[in-house]
């Protein structure tokens, strides 16, 4: 989505800023013994409490058979993204780490955020895993300028990350604004220069996902949930950012 006015403008820091507090609030209740079933409830209450609405739950994404069935994506280990939390929910155990994704709607427009989250103590191979993650989405903010393009933010992310994890290339970041998932597409590596210009007034949904092993991916039975081919862990950072001529402007920053 491409948004010029000054109207749209704070609609879209109002949604952020409920979306970074909830988002804050449900990843502060991960701890071991945690369903996530509970954290997918909390998800949806704090939303509909707030007079919005959950952008994910019966949200159906074209290669999909049936309506996602929760408001909050939950992926455990070597899961990648899209877990499902509410059809077999999954009890949290010290040392798990915990992808939560999660988007609003308010006032028609959608904000997108996502972080990975240790459950008690992790071992350190999974916090630097997780520290890579986000420091790769940072690179990817700091490039996501006017006149830049979506090869410039794939190639920081790529740099940022060199040859200590995988990049999830099948996955990446979009558009965002009117709908859940908007063009462009945003791949997590690429060249500088090339791809869709950006412009002022783009909202954009960048979100890295680095694996420890392979970049391989598998979709599980349920139909939404990708996982690691290998299963080793994998680590997802997601901001809504609005592009400027300047630096970027974080939507859901803390």
């Amino acid at each position: 989505m491409i948004i010029t006015s000054k109207e749209e403008h704070e609609i879209l820091r109002e949604s952020g800023r409920r979306l970074a507090r909830i988002r804050d609030l449900v990843s502060a209740m991960v701890a071991p013994g945690v369903s996530t079933k509970t954290l997918n409830g909390e998800a949806e209450r704090l939303i509909r409490d707030g007079g919005d609405v959950p952008a994910f739950l019966n949200y159906t994404p074209s290669e999909s058979a049936r309506p996602y069935p929760a408001t909050l994506c939950v992926s455990v280990n070597d899961e990648v993204v899209h877990g499902v939390p509410n059809e077999n929910p999954y009890i949290l155990n010290e040392g798990d780490i915990v992808g939560l994704d999660i988007g609003l709607v308010h006032r028609g427009i959608i904000t997108d955020t996502a972080v990975t989250v240790a459950v008690g103590n992790i071992d350190p191979k999974a916090q630097k895993l997780m520290d890579a993650t986000r420091q790769a989405l940072n690179a990817g903010i700091k490039v996501a300028k006017a006149g830049n393009h979506v090869g410039d933010i794939g190639a920081a992310i790529e740099k940022s990350v060199g040859n200590r994890y995988s990049i999830v290339r099948k996955l990446g970041g979009h558009g965002v604004g009117k709908n859940v998932h908007e063009d462009p597409f945003i791949p997590n590596f690429g060249t500088p220069g090339t791809g869709a210009e950006l412009v002022s007034g783009m909202v954009l949904a960048l979100e890295p996902m680095l694996n420890e092993g392979s970049e391989g991916v598998r979709l599980a039975p349920d139909g939404f949930t990708f996982k690691t081919v290998d299963g080793k862990l994998s680590a997802h950072f997601e901001h809504t950012i609005l592009v400027t001529d300047g630096e970027a402007e974080v939507i859901t920053k803390p």
